[in-house]
């Protein structure tokens, strides 16, 4: 059966979320799948702005909630950027997203997915990354006097720290979960736990 490995690490500032990403980056490989998924203001550009500084992308990552495939090409490995937030479930295919994976059609890299949870067929093998904030008491009258565009997914908001959620799913993404967990073993950096099903 397909092994499958769960961590979830708290990261009590946006330098740790930046790290954990600069950290993946380093850690994959041509025809690598990431499914990013987190509220609006979760921290999923942020998140990518370092996932794709250090592949090498000299480029400021911005999500592409309007152009909705974003490519670049300078780095380490090829980054394709989807953003499915504007799309129905139903349109979706309608992308063709597996001919970026299947490198077919265009040279293999990584391809990351915001709001991957739209996709209707899901592929076999992946890195799942969610963020979200930790529970906590909030002001509810200062959340509620926030000047927000909840349509602009480049909003972080309310705090810095971030539940960080990743599931590898194959024994490729596995590896790549083993190395990141190894790589912060002697680090108070994060804290995280892992679980594994066969």
């Amino acid at each position: 059966m397909t092994e499958t490995v769960r961590i979830e690490i708290y990261a009590d500032n946006l330098g740790v979320t930046q790290e954990i990403a600069t950290q993946l980056a380093q850690l994959v490989s041509a025809g690598t799948i990431i499914l990013l998924e987190g509220n609006l203001g979760s921290g999923k550009t942020t998140f990518m702005q370092a996932f794709g500084s250090a592949l090498g992308i000299s480029t400021t990552i911005a999500s592409p909630t309007f152009t909705l495939i974003d490519e670049y090409t300078e780095g380490r490995l090829p980054l394709y950027h989807i953003d499915l937030y504007r799309l129905e479930p139903s349109q979706v295919p309608s992308l063709h997203l597996e001919e970026y994976w299947r490198g077919e059609d265009f040279p293999l890299g990584v391809v990351a997915i915001e709001w991957a949870s739209k996709l209707l067929a899901i592929p076999p093998y992946y890195l799942k990354i969610n963020l979200s904030e930790p529970i906590r008491s909030q002001n509810k009258e200062e959340t509620k006097n926030l000047d927000l565009n909840l349509e602009d997914d480049d909003l972080e908001i309310l705090s810095e720290d971030r539940l960080i959620h990743l599931i590898a799913q194959g024994e490729s993404y596995v590896d790549i979960l083993t190395a990141l967990c190894a790589e912060n073993e002697t680090k108070t950096l994060v804290k995280s736990n892992a679980t594994q099903h066969f």
